[in-house]
């Protein structure tokens, strides 16, 4: 990958934006896992060879594409969801895009899209996700039989959220997946193994919410070995959301 990007410190946190030798207009909001950073030389983005692939595929294909370090591990958390809105705007500002962006998730970055997708919902047109997190209750209660994993799970939601741990249960209970409403555009592309978020627990049951809503989303599974295979499909699927400008 040529040096197509640039990084900027903004709030505290490291953020960038590659922009394609050829902009189509539209934007993406990238909303990484746990092991997503971005510091002042490169991102995890940048580094990872198949993370990297759908990147330059998007790139090839005219999108600018921007995100940020975004507090490591956020959870989801509230602080990390306001950063994300102002860099939205930051990025509005300093490049000449559609001010309507898609999202592209993976893991974690889900529990942030949903809140995006309820709050600003003119502002976005579609949302594709890799293996998402949808429910952090939901992901708690499936890391209680890994004891250790399930601790520091805890401490981290505990220190994104800034509530004390002995709070956690009725503080995650305001972040049922069921309140969100959202009628975005969505599709998941889920592994069949090698996942850390259950999708029983998160993709299957979104989907069945978004079904009882009349909203459906696109759900398809795919095998491990395909998981950064997808560039391409998820520009045919951001592509059908872009007659409407």
């Amino acid at each position: 990958m040529n040096k197509d990007f640039r990084i900027f410190y903004m709030g505290g946190q490291w953020n960038i934006v590659h922009v394609p030798e050829k902009p189509n207009g539209f934007g993406v909001l990238i909303l990484g896992d746990t092991n997503h950073f971005v510091d002042e030389e490169k991102s995890l983005w940048i580094q990872h060879l198949g993370r990297r692939r759908i990147i330059s595929q998007l790139l090839e294909e005219g999108y600018t594409i921007f995100y940020s370090n975004l507090y490591g591990t956020n959870w989801g958390s509230k602080k990390a969801k306001d950063f994300v809105k102002q860099l939205y705007h930051i990025v509005l500002k300093q490049e000449i895009l559609n001010d309507k962006i898609h999202i592209l998730v993976e893991g974690m970055g889900g529990l942030i899209a949903l809140q995006l997708m309820e709050e600003m919902p003119h502002q976005l047109r579609s949302v594709a996700m890799i293996n998402p997190c949808l429910d952090l209750q939901n992901h708690l209660e499936q890391e209680k039989e890994r004891r250790f994993f399930f601790k520091k799970l805890r401490r981290e939601i505990a220190e994104a959220y800034n509530f004390p741990i002995e709070q956690m249960d009725n503080e995650l209970k305001l972040l049922k997946m069921e309140q969100f409403k959202t009628t975005i555009p969505v599709k998941i592309w889920q592994t069949t193994t090698g996942f850390i978020y259950d999708p029983n627990r998160h993709c299957k049951k979104f989907e069945e919410l978004r079904k009882k809503e009349q909203s459906p989303i696109q759900l398809t599974f795919h095998l491990v070995e395909k998981r950064y295979s997808y560039g391409y499909s998820i520009c045919q699927f951001f592509r059908k959301y872009e007659h409407r400008l």
